[in-house]
């Protein structure tokens, strides 16, 4: 996450704005002495919405613009002519900003308070909802009460202070050949649906998937197209994607069981993402063998004479979910 334009956490205060009040209104015209209600209702205070955008990679725009405050809705008037929504105030955002609400708690203590997460463009969250107008007096009007002199005032808006977040794709990035597994890995393990077949290059971009821990806690995991040798020069679907594996914080290295060798296969990834990336050897990594429902615990015992010494790890299956919670505890004792 270098460089200076980068910002991925920011701090922003917002209001929004209150409703208009209605209008205790009666009509007055010529030669009408008793004319009826006619107080229009008030206009909507305007939101605050945050709204994907696909083009936005920093929250750096928001470190200057930390104060969004929304206007007030207009008063209704006579003629039940109805006071004017105030504009929303729409604010664009990266893709996979998440927004935390800052709150006290009873003893004193201020706790973020989770409201959403915007991952899609044009997606939109609403950060504070503007007060509704209130409700001109005609409305009010019935066969006992021919002329009430009670309209709604205006709902207050609302305000508060919150902290976005920006997770630039994921938290987790699988790296493995095509047909490792980490398509099924990833419909296992989240509700996400990737595509899955047995043939090479079935991920033609990168899948997302929130991969609930315990005690409500989660991540993100993103699946990444596969990688073959020679990626770093273009082969295959070349760095089109490598370039996403900078922005995860653990990388999953992912290898079939029936691999020739498990070994010399992690060796080939790790050459390609160094070739592409020195600094990619810097992030934390772990090592799942896949497909491992095809091997007894006997077999086992002697692979693991076979991997490499200089990373941790685990034997799975995404099928009959061998070592699959054990990969998850794993995976956010890292993260941590």
């Amino acid at each position: 996450m270098a460089g200076s334009n980068f910002v991925d956490y920011v701090k922003i205060f917002a209001r929004s704005g209150h409703g208009g009040a209605g209008s205790a209104h009666f009509r007055r015209e010529k030669f009408v002495a008793f004319g009826g209600p006619d107080g229009g209702d008030g206009g909507k205070g305007g939101s605050i919405i945050l709204k994907g955008e696909r083009q936005y990679w920093t929250l750096i725009h928001l470190k200057y613009q930390r104060h969004q405050f929304a206007e007030d809705g207009q008063c209704g008037s006579g003629a039940r002519s109805s006071g004017k929504d105030a504009k929303d105030i729409v604010i664009p955002v990266p893709l996979g900003t998440i927004a935390r609400r800052i709150v006290e708690t009873e003893d004193g203590e201020t706790e973020l308070q989770y409201v959403g997460e915007v991952t899609e463009d044009g997606e939109e969250l609403v950060l504070l909802k503007g007060g509704r107008g209130g409700l001109g007096n005609w409305h009010f009007k019935t066969a006992t009460n021919q002329a009430p002199r009670y309209a709604q005032p205006g709902e207050e808006g609302d305000e508060g202070a919150f902290i976005l977040e920006l997770k630039v794709l994921a938290d987790v990035g699988l790296v493995g050949f095509p047909n490792a597994g980490k398509s099924t890995l990833l419909s296992v393990v989240s509700a996400a649906k990737p595509k899955i077949a047995d043939y090479a290059f079935t991920t033609l971009e990168p899948n997302l998937g929130i991969v609930e821990v315990r005690n409500g806690h989660s991540f993100v995991m993103a699946d990444i197209p596969g990688i073959i040798e020679g990626a770093h020069e273009g082969k295959g679907i070349g760095t089109r994607f490598l370039r996403h594996i900078e922005r995860n914080s653990v990388l999953l290295f992912m290898v079939a069981a029936d691999s020739d060798n498990i070994a010399q296969a992690y060796d080939i990834l790790l050459g390609e993402l160094t070739q592409y990336n020195p600094e990619l050897l810097d992030k934390q990594r772990i090592l799942a063998v896949t497909k491992c429902d095809m091997l007894d615990e006997e077999l086992m015992e002697q692979m693991k004479a076979e991997l490499p010494k200089d990373i941790e790890c685990l034997f799975i299956s995404s099928v009959t979910g061998l070592g699959i919670q054990q990969l998850k505890d794993k995976l956010w004792q890292i993260l941590q």
